[in-house]
């Protein structure tokens, strides 16, 4: 079973870590996702159906079968993230990051204090379900070495909007970023070309995004919303490594379509 630090260790190696996305609040589809081998698989609590109650049972399916739970937070406030972690999320994906503030914001909230790598974290510490209820409270806080197994949580930034192009190197630069990921369809909404992919300033957007991650070291990130294998591999191959494959309601919609007699 892969842990929150075997994928920050894949990204840092430059390695893809390929999860998916879920909208559906049920355990039984999580289950089944799970099952399927993905590295991760995010609970979209900006556009799903989630509440914080869901979030236990959801974590549970997923971690029967080694996928890490993720959780993509409906905005990233402390409340948000706080629910998310204390629920026993292993990695988060910050929303519509437009500057090196907000996500210093989200990331500190995001941390315990005085980590080895960040040593700005305001996470509240206490007993939670991330931790078992204080039965794991030393190994995951661990304040001694300062290294618990909370301190290894997976950040991830999404670059959804033509307001965060001109910070992109504030942004990137972040010693405790794990990667970014583009979200295609907010990113062409904002520059006027909404899913269309294939449009000039679209492209070019991606391609500036991806010169100043070179220029960090950031590993790149991309949704491939749409279920489709070739791109994929073509996101892979031009070293997307923080991949997000489609989504359950894709999934469904896809395959369980009534055919034709």
């Amino acid at each position: 079973m892969l842990t929150n630090r075997d994928i920050r260790a894949k990204l840092r190696r430059r390695e893809p870590t390929i999860g998916t996305w879920l909208q559906i609040p049920s355990p039984d589809v999580a289950e089944i996702i799970g099952r399927l081998g993905y590295d991760w698989a995010a609970l979209d609590m900006e556009h799903g159906s989630f509440t914080r109650a869901h979030l236990p049972d959801m974590f549970r399916a997923l971690e029967r079968w080694g996928t890490l739970p993720f959780v993509r937070l409906p905005e990233a406030t402390l409340r948000n993230i706080k629910d998310a972690l204390d629920s026993g999320a292993q990695g988060l994906i910050f929303p519509m990051i437009e500057s090196r503030e907000q996500l210093e914001r989200a990331i500190a909230w995001s941390l315990y204090p005085g980590g080895r790598e960040f040593t700005g974290g305001r996470r509240g510490v206490g007993f939670s379900r991330a931790n078992c209820f204080g039965l794991d409270f030393a190994d995951h806080v661990n304040m001694e070495d300062r290294q618990g197994s909370g301190s290894e949580i997976v950040l991830v930034a999404q670059i959804e909007h033509r307001n965060a192009l001109p910070r992109l190197d504030a942004i990137f630069s972040h010693p405790r970023l794990d990667a970014y990921m583009v979200g295609p369809y907010d990113l062409s909404a904002s520059m006027g070309c909404t899913a269309r992919f294939d449009d000039p300033g679209f492209l070019a957007a991606l391609a500036l995004i991806e010169e100043r991650a070179a220029a960090h070291k950031m590993p790149k990130g991309y949704h491939v919303v749409e279920p489709d294998e070739e791109e994929l591999r073509r996101k892979a191959a031009a070293g997307y490594t923080f991949l997000a494959y489609g989504l359950d309601s894709l999934f469904l919609r896809r395959k369980g379509g009534r055919p034709e007699v």
